[in-house]
């Protein structure tokens, strides 16, 4: 799988990486050291809490890692014609006027215009140049997008 990232949001990952091993690993390691020492651990809360928490922090720190490994850097390319992950592109519908950036998966805000190159409208605007007629099946039906500005 391919994991699309800005330069910013791979560095965030490391970071948050780093603190999942260097702190959070070791800091429920002690949690459970210390529910161990309560005994029965069938009936241990403390102990159920800090294997989750375990389990948890162990998931993120391999999703993390796969993600770092098989990250491709978005690289935005200046004065290109077509949209591409990493393009910034002005829409129009119905005169009203939108303005979307593509990005990878894990850095989708649509309420800051973040969207997915995974999602209908990112999906359905790659490849697309300035004049083009976009159309996008929706829950409330087919709405269509006239592209007026890449960059």
């Amino acid at each position: 799988m391919e994991y699309y990232l800005s330069k910013e949001r791979l560095e965030e990952l490391k970071n948050e990486l780093n603190d999942l091993k260097a702190i959070e690993r070791p800091k429920v390691a002690e949690q459970l050291k210390r529910a161990k020492e309560f005994g029965d651990l069938s009936e241990n809360s403390e102990y159920i809490q800090a294997r989750e928490a375990r389990e948890r922090i162990e998931s993120r720190i391999e999703y993390i890692e796969v993600a770092i490994k098989e990250a491709k850097i978005i690289e935005k390319k200046a004065g290109s014609t077509e949209i591409d992950i990493g393009s910034t592109v002005e829409l129009s519908r119905g005169g009203k006027p939108y303005t979307f950036t593509i990005v990878g998966s894990s850095e989708v805000k649509p309420e800051n215009g973040l969207i997915s190159n995974e999602s209908p409208l990112g999906h359905a605007l790659l490849g697309r140049k300035v004049g083009d007629v976009v159309h996008v099946e929706t829950p409330a039906g087919k709405v269509s997008y006239t592209v007026t500005k890449i960059s």
